[in-house]
């Protein structure tokens, strides 16, 4: 299944690339036979009256169009064909293509006329244009964006203006009934109901955010604009959809209120997010990696490297340990751990509950500012561990014992040709013997540590 963020919407939302698929009910007054619910009707469920929500929260959702320039190019010739030497010659330009145009939703956050929306609707654009329910419309100036967050802060000269209730996502339950709104396609102020899917859900590639999951229909234009509880208040922003055809396809992403607005009040104050780092690679934990290191369930972030000089490795941490805990926060999956550490101000003392040798272990780490580089990175070892003997066939180098084939368990468990054979079970190996005594001596399952080109993982076999 492809995944589409309304970043894929922005392709999409934009510079509309991918033709879509369903349309979004749009938020319509309801004959006046059917009374509205009140805002803070407790009784949810498919007969739920959305009327008075549109009318109260819709004059603070705003569209959102952006203009991108695109770069003049020189036409890519032939040396052969008659106008090369033509071109060459004399440096004829060629014109500059037609302002490539998007659209995209927000939200009015203040009555001055800070509003919220996805950093990718206005990252690299020239022109941010806000158009209001009453038509009015302005020049937007961009305070602020987090691609990693995939949130923006953007301004318009205006004061008095309606705005959106903010709520919070943390009393999110699966089941219950929320409403998008925004501009799909084009189509301003249009509402689409559904309910939560699931919660915390990580994405490949955004491992800061825990995504609240529902099945309202969002498409391209949807970007940037608020997800409401039943009681008005806006939970979410709506982000990503995953699709194999580019329009919705019943699965769509959420950022939670309470990332967004954490990334809002650091742009207001700098235009950029500061952010902890600790310097490790992790991975998660699944069955077979946690009965290879003695857990009693899968759980926690397994540290797969730590860099050098890095305040992980001042502390002590190290490959083949697993983050429990984070400043006494569970670490259940690994996907929690690297927001977590990144909402960590730099230079704070946090403490680490970790797994070591069977046993529990607390360690203390002094936060550090991340650069560019993430706070921890998910490394994910494939794993489709079997029964059997390892099944490794390897090589002694200068590298270490680089694998020269794998078949049955190593095979299924992911283990490939050219990787490096580090350690098992966290015992180092250095020669054939070793890996052979330490492979006997492991019983049913063992964990591999393998260098793979730059990266170290961990990948769990199970022998049987």
């Amino acid at each position: 299944m492809t995944m589409q963020p309304l970043r894929a919407a922005l392709l999409a939302a934009l510079f509309p690339l991918v033709v879509g698929g369903c349309s979004a009910s749009t938020a319509a007054t309801q004959p006046a036979a059917v009374p509205a619910a009140p805002a803070a009707a407790a009784v949810r469920g498919p007969g739920f009256d959305f009327t008075q929500l549109a009318k109260d929260e819709g004059p603070a959702v705003v569209n959102i169009s952006v203009t991108k320039e695109v770069a003049t190019q020189m036409p890519q010739l032939d040396p052969n064909d008659p106008f090369y030497q033509f071109f060459r010659r004399f440096q004829v330009p060629v014109p500059r293509q037609a302002p490539e145009r998007g659209i995209g939703s927000g939200f009015i956050i203040s009555p001055d006329g800070y509003i919220l929306t996805n950093a990718h609707v206005v990252d690299g654009v020239k022109e941010v244009h806000v158009k209001l329910t009453d038509r009015r419309e302005f020049t937007a100036k961009v305070a602020g964006t987090d691609p990693k967050t995939d949130v923006a802060l953007i301004k318009i000269d205006a004061a008095n203006l309606p705005t959106v209730r903010i709520g919070s996502a943390r009393n999110v339950e699966v089941g219950q009934w929320v409403v998008a709104m925004g501009s799909p396609f084009g189509f301003e102020n249009s509402l689409t109901a559904g309910v939560v899917s699931a919660k915390s859900r990580s994405l490949p590639g955004d491992g800061y955010v825990p995504f609240i999951q529902t099945d309202v229909a969002v498409n391209p234009g949807n970007s940037g604009g608020p997800l409401f509880d039943m009681n008005g208040n806006v939970i979410g922003i709506n982000s990503q959809i995953y699709s194999r055809s580019g329009g919705y396809m019943g699965v769509s992403f959420a950022i939670p209120i309470d990332v967004a607005m954490h990334v809002k009040d650091e742009l207001a104050k700098s235009g950029h997010v500061t952010r902890g780092r600790i310097g490790v690679a992790i991975q998660s934990v699944n069955q077979s990696l946690a009965q290879s290191f003695g857990l009693a369930k899968p759980e926690g972030a397994l540290v797969s490297s730590v860099a050098d000089n890095s305040p992980a490795a001042r502390a002590g941490i190290r490959p083949g340990d697993v983050i429990l805990a984070w400043n006494g926060k569970t670490i259940d999956d690994s996907a929690e751990l690297p927001g977590l550490v990144a909402d960590t101000p730099p230079g704070k003392h946090a403490t680490v509950k970790l797994w070591r040798n069977g046993a529990e272990q607390t360690l203390g780490v002094t936060v550090a500012r991340m650069a560019d580089e993430k706070a921890a990175s998910a490394e994910g070892a494939n794993s489709d561990a079997n029964s059997g003997k390892l099944g490794l066939a390897v090589q002694q180098s200068d590298r270490g014992l680089v694998v020269a084939g794998a078949s049955g368990p190593a095979a299924r468990a992911g283990v490939r040709e050219g990787d490096v054979i580090l350690a098992v079970n966290n015992q180092p190996v250095k020669n054939v013997e070793q890996l052979r005594r330490l492979v006997d001596k492991a019983g049913r399952h063992v964990a591999l540590l393998v260098q793979r080109e730059d990266a170290k993982v961990y990948v769990p076999v199970d022998l049987g």
